[in-house]
């Protein structure tokens, strides 16, 4: 069965005032390939094998060309990225996941570009000068991954939030090893998509000599990459996950994307969007869950329906009230995010600290409020409809938000509320 797309199309719903034919262009490609994807969902899921046909459908499409930060004739910004997503994810929400890290990922030469800083303290001139070239080193590599059409995958922990012993810093299973021309690269990794198919990866990694945590960016196919892709998933089946093996891969210094903090109050305000802008992108592809599922339910009620009068079942009309109702405060919460983040990427250099946590906490608002919606959403209408492969938006939004910690979320999102954009209140929100 083909399904149709979401009551509220992410095209509609994020409001972009300069909006040009090139946004609009590349919403119509998103809307065909998400019928397209719709077309099979159902036998795709059940086969959950890993997505080289769907990514293959989303390269002949230029979506992961096009999916990248906006640069001179390149790029997407970051409110149409975002609708990319939500529309890819409403059809397949594993195809999604795949295309909101991708598009995260590209980023990360700009989030990294800043490295660590010192509060309250003015960067000197050779740090300024080093900033600087992180930054060209950041525009010569999207302008790169464009040309090529590389296909991003990855995984970046999050800095600790009270310092680099407290349980959240990236742990010993990815280091860095010194040598003359860069470095060489040990350990394994466990990433949530494209790993049989990703062209490169993006890691954090210990220095075994200094104790700083680079961000490095790993071609998939370099010498002592294996790859070992994940089976029998229980939700995202078909967005490609695995584990990667690094056995000795040399990494050049040109491949080191700049310096990810070991704690918050270390980071710079841009550094800081790093986490906000995957959970973010990770809430458009909830919404289209919710939307996808709700969409569907809806279709297979008007057809049950099709001989009795309208009007005849008013718990029905409740319920669905309900759920709509659910999906579209979810909406309006996720929109308002992206704006917000989308101001904060435009300002680059020239955020400040205290805008940067005004956007983790609207971010984890977003994260909550989604989580819950889709959650909620999707287990109801398995009580609605019955049918084969509805399931599977269950199966999906649980396996989406299985690590989140919303109890922690909202203590966060209180604290910052009660406090104000202090440091660790900040922190505790990324």
């Amino acid at each position: 069965m083909q399904m149709t797309l979401a009551p509220i199309p992410a095209s509609a719903a994020i409001d972009e005032p300069s909006a040009g034919p090139g946004r609009h262009a590349l919403l119509r490609t998103a809307r065909d390939v998400a019928e397209d994807l719709a077309a099979d969902a159902i036998a795709r899921d059940q086969a959950g094998k890993p997505p080289a046909d769907e990514v293959a459908r989303l390269r002949d499409a230029g979506l992961p060309a096009a999916l990248a930060p906006p640069g001179p004739g390149r790029g997407t910004d970051w409110r149409t990225g975002c609708a990319v997503v939500r529309e890819i994810a409403v059809a397949d929400s594993s195809v999604g996941e795949l295309l909101a890290r991708h598009y995260v990922h590209t980023w990360a030469g700009r989030f990294y570009a800043d490295g660590d800083q010192e509060r309250g303290q003015e960067r000197d001139q050779e740090q300024e000068q080093e900033r600087g070239q992180g930054h060209d080193r950041a525009e010569a590599l999207e302008a790169e991954a464009a040309r090529e059409q590389w296909l991003w995958t990855g995984a970046v922990h999050g800095p600790a939030p009270h310092g680099p012993h407290d349980g959240a810093a990236v742990g010993p299973d990815l280091t860095l090893r010194p040598r003359r021309s860069g470095y060489v690269l040990h350990g394994r990794r466990a990433l949530d998509t494209a790993v049989p198919l990703a062209d490169q990866l993006a890691v954090d990694a210990v220095c075994t000599v200094t104790g700083d945590i680079l961000v490095v960016r790993i071609p998939a196919g370099e010498r002592g990459v294996t790859l070992e892709p994940a089976h029998d998933r229980f939700g995202q089946r078909v967005a490609g996950a695995g584990t990667v093996h690094f056995d000795r891969v040399t990494v050049p210094a040109d491949r080191v994307l700049g310096l990810r903090p070991h704690d918050e109050e270390s980071a710079a305000p841009r550094t800081s969007l790093a986490g906000p802008a995957l959970r973010l992108a990770l809430c458009h592809v909830g919404l289209g869950i919710a939307e996808g599922a709700l969409t569907e339910a809806r279709d297979l009620s008007r057809g049950a329906r099709a001989h009795r009068l309208p009007g005849e079942d008013p718990d029905l009309f409740l319920t669905y009230g309900e759920l709509a109702t659910a999906a579209q405060t979810a909406v309006a919460v996720v929109d308002r995010a992206t704006d917000v983040l989308a101001r904060a990427l435009d300002a680059g250099v020239h955020l400040d600290a205290d805008e940067a946590a005004a956007v983790a906490a609207l971010v984890a608002t977003a994260e909550t409020v989604t989580s819950k919606a889709a959650l909620h959403i999707t287990a109801r209408v398995l009580e609605l409809a019955d049918a084969p492969g509805l399931d599977r938006f269950w199966r999906n939004a649980r396996a989406l938000t299985a690590h989140g910690r919303p109890a922690h979320r909202l203590r966060a999102i209180g604290e910052h509320y009660l406090n104000g954009p202090h440091a660790e209140p900040a922190a505790a929100l990324r």
